[in-house]
């Protein structure tokens, strides 16, 4: 096999080591459309080799994004040894994110760390670093559930039907230790620094909250993230899905990205001043970047809300009546959880509410901090916060004021519309990317279409 870097002869002295902890396998993993850790199986031996350079993949067509071809040329995987992991559910095993280099050379147009290391190199010209923190939220059901193909997904651990919600109840948490203390634990032993998980809205659902840090950091972390949760839940005898909305009834899973910009050179946080003429102390690069995000909001929510059941989450009510807590405005609030960009007090990070539990966070995250760049380049203003609960409003807004807001996307293919439309889009992403993604978007909006539900035979059967 080609060789496409010289080995550094300090790697054999890491597989050494690593093999004195009890590795004995590697992975070098990239991350498909979908967020998922694809990668071949490298015996710790050969590792120098791996981190060389020398595992080819043919990468196209992964999650049906594109099609490959039986005479390109392949990918190399370059594994980055900073975010090294040792799987500690599984100890023989090691992990490690990776670039995609398209015939050993040049980033592979679809690979999602590639897409988001570009953008992250145009902030730090701009004189930027990016930071994200995000909360995690999942659906833990029987794993028993899915091998029989159910109907309905039974929640793994349920105390009682909880009315209106189970949140934050501390039998709920307590009943689910056994596949959440094993998590927590393999979390802070990978550097996750947890510091608080509970019992969410849904049955079954459950969040992990834990420490931000550069972008790519936590990117390549909430890859690592999907991947152990969903061992560990098979070894409780369950099944973890990032699905947003696995319920009619039930609470979507989101993914809220909360995000800080800081001076390159002297770290300091650039979003907050004591200064701020509208009284709520932040800056005007934080209201420029929001004002940025607002902007491109519809063709975000293609690369945030990535499936069609992701536009089940993003309603403004849940089936008993109850308010979502998801956005369905692209609106910005002083601590208004009720808008898609929120502004906390206790904290100097933005918090975008639109994001799903499906998002690649590679690509969300390069797409919204270049939707937030641009918005400080061209000094953009949001204009005031919502007071409102936009739950509240009208199908066609505020039904006053000089409120400016645009509705989100109500399904995938008004996103992927937006998304195709959007000039920032060919900034940010290839074209070939685009144009397959687009492809694929909408061909799956239009299977899903295609489907006559149980919804529609109830409805109209008999009707008509």
């Amino acid at each position: 096999m080609d060789t496409i870097t010289d080995i550094d002869p300090t790697h054999a002295d890491l597989a050494a080591s690593l093999e004195a902890q009890g590795v004995e396998y590697v992975f070098g993993s990239f991350i498909d459309i979908l967020g998922r850790a694809k990668s071949k199986c490298v015996p710790i031996a050969h590792l120098p080799a791996l981190l060389a350079g020398h595992e080819r993949y043919t990468p196209r067509g992964m999650g049906d994004l594109g099609v490959m071809t039986p005479d390109e040329d392949e990918c190399v995987a370059m594994p980055d040894p900073s975010g090294l992991q040792i799987m500690p559910w599984e100890p023989r095993f090691a992990w490690m994110p990776a670039d995609l280099l398209f015939g050993g050379t040049v980033p592979f147009e679809h690979c999602s760390r590639s897409i988001h290391k570009r953008q992250l190199a145009l902030a730090e010209e701009a004189g930027f670093a990016f930071n994200l923190g995000v909360e995690t939220e999942i659906y833990a059901v029987k794993e028993s559930a899915i091998a029989d193909g159910a109907d309905y997904l039974e929640p793994g651990y349920r105390t009682s039907s909880l009315k209106p919600t189970q949140a934050y109840d501390v039998e709920a948490t307590l009943d689910a230790m056994p596949f959440l203390d094993p998590m927590v634990k393999y979390m802070n032993q990978t550097g996750f620094d947890v510091f608080s998980f509970d019992a969410e809205g849904g049955d079954g659902q459950y969040e992990f909250d834990f420490e931000y840090r550069p972008a790519l950091k936590m990117a390549d972390q909430l890859t690592f993230f999907r991947l152990m949760v969903k061992q560990v839940a098979k070894e409780a005898g369950l099944f973890v899905t990032f699905m947003p909305k696995p319920y009619t009834g039930a609470w979507g899973s989101g993914a809220h990205f909360n995000m800080s910009l800081c001076d390159i050179e002297s770290g300091a946080n650039l979003f907050r001043d004591a200064a701020d003429a509208r009284g709520r102390g932040w800056s005007k690069t934080a209201y420029s970047f929001v004002a940025g995000i607002l902007k491109h909001a519809p063709a975000l929510a293609a690369i945030c809300n990535p499936t069609v059941n992701s536009y089940k989450r993003l309603s403004a009510r849940l089936a008993d009546g109850g308010v979502s807590w998801a956005p369905i405005w692209a609106a910005y609030g002083d601590n208004n959880r009720s808008c898609m960009m929120r502004l906390p007090r206790n904290r100097p990070a933005v918090e975008n509410r639109g994001v799903d539990s499906a998002a690649n966070a590679h690509l969300a995250s390069a797409f919204i901090l270049a939707a937030g760049l641009e918005g400080i380049a061209l000094g953009l203003d949001p204009g005031e916060p919502v007071e409102d609960i936009t739950y509240d409003w009208t199908r066609t807004g505020p039904s006053g004021g000089d409120i400016a807001a645009t509705r989100l996307p109500r399904n995938l293919l008004e996103a992927i519309d937006a998304f195709d439309a959007d000039p920032l889009t060919a900034d940010v992403f290839p074209a070939n990317f685009v144009s397959a993604y687009v492809d694929m978007k909408r061909g799956e909006w239009d299977d899903y279409h295609s489907q006559v539900t149980d919804w529609e035979r109830a409805k109209y059967l008999e009707l008509f």
